[in-house]
């Protein structure tokens, strides 16, 4: 996908990147390579392409399991890494990345967390960090728009498994939504989920997920996801002490917002109010201030703002728009949300890396044609 913008000289791309090499372990890739990129150097090892010395900066558009050994590999050869979402499928895993970069400072670790430059979800945080909508009593986020048939889990040997891919929708189509739950509600304390695996499927990983997440305080949350409903909803509603947002398809921002906090409200409205407000004689504007607004993102942008992002942190020192580090936090929340699943029980969202990895490759060991993990 990212080759595309330079192939077709996209004007939205910067000064500051350029497409240098090519690394693909399919031998197809190399024709189309150079049909695509006339004199473009193309490599089929990626250790041959760290140390050509040609390229000074990497994106990791690779499986999952290796987006943490690719990116420890450049950083310790002292070359930037962007790195696809997930930042790795385990926490051990990726906490070997952050110590890595941290023995690198020369080098830049970012994240492709594109969806953190999409105006909506941006406007959304920023409502969130001002308390607009007050203090965070519950956070609803139903996200079932991944409709997945067989055959796109039949494409590959490795797909749908615990060990090639380490997981279904947690890692693959949700990340997204799994960092900015958090980035922009804030990571919860505990986490209690029921999965499905192979719901109407087969495969053995989970497809279908129901999360409930106690943010401390009394605030909770739920996560839904799946990749069986051919007719899915994609809904965020983020409930606050003074109001509420709504966010509709990832389209449609509408914000209510209270005169004034809901129990103060609730406080001054008296019996002869209630009665009114029962009768419906109550106009709600008076106490409600609703605005709505639609946001459009041109095709690839996202990704494009990404890419200039990074560059321009390398070459000029501009923050970036998610570093690296804060990919934990999502993997953290899908780690935590498995391990709730198969212990059948609430568990902390830092969950014990060490206890997840043990759970993760018994599933493995079952599927009896993988490496166990480290």
């Amino acid at each position: 996908m990212y080759a595309g913008f330079f192939k077709n000289n996209d004007e939205r791309l910067n000064d500051n990147i350029e497409l240098a090499a090519i690394c693909d372990n399919d031998p197809a890739k190399k024709a189309k390579v150079a049909e695509d990129f006339p004199g473009l150097p193309f490599f089929d090892n990626y250790l041959y392409l760290l140390e050509s010395g040609i390229v000074n900066a990497i994106v990791t558009t690779v499986p999952h399991y290796d987006h943490c050994v690719m990116g420890i590999a450049a950083l310790e050869r002292g070359i930037h890494l962007l790195g696809e979402k997930p930042a790795g499928v385990y926490t051990k895993d990726v906490e070997r990345l952050i110590e890595t970069s941290k023995k690198h400072p020369e080098t830049t670790f970012a994240i492709f967390f594109n969806q953190r430059t999409n105006p909506l979800y941006r406007r959304v945080k920023q409502l969130m960090d001002e308390k607009a909508i007050g203090d965070l009593q519950r956070a609803t986020w139903i996200i079932t728009t991944w409709w997945r048939p067989q055959g796109y889990y039949n494409q590959s040997a490795w797909r749908a498994t615990w060990g090639g891919e380490g997981g279904g929708v947690l890692v693959n189509q949700a990340p997204h939504q799994l960092d900015l739950l958090q980035w922009i509600c804030g990571k919860p304390e505990k986490v209690y989920a029921k999965l499905q695996y192979g719901a109407g499927r087969n495969i053995v990983v989970e497809n279908e997920v129901n999360a409930l997440l106690d943010f401390g305080n009394g605030a909770t949350g739920s996560f839904i996801t799946c990749t069986n409903d051919i007719v899915g909803t994609d809904r965020f509603e983020i409930f606050g002490t003074k109001g509420k947002i709504i966010v509709e398809d990832s389209k449609k921002l509408i914000v209510k917002q209270l005169t004034a906090p809901e129990a103060e409200l609730s406080e001054n409205m008296d019996m002869q109010d209630v009665m009114r407000l029962f009768m419906g004689q109550v106009n709600m504007e008076d106490y409600v201030k609703v605005t709505e607004e639609e946001f459009v993102t041109p095709q690839g942008l996202q990704h494009i703002s990404v890419l200039n992002n990074f560059a321009d942190h390398i070459v000029n020192g501009e923050p970036l728009l998610a570093n690296g580090e804060e990919g934990i936090n999502g993997v953290t929340l899908a780690n935590a949300m498995h391990l709730s699943s198969w212990l059948d029980k609430e568990v902390d969202y830092n969950v014990d890396g060490d206890l997840y990895l043990a759970e993760l490759n018994k599933r493995i060991a079952e599927e009896g044609k993988f490496e166990q993990k480290k």
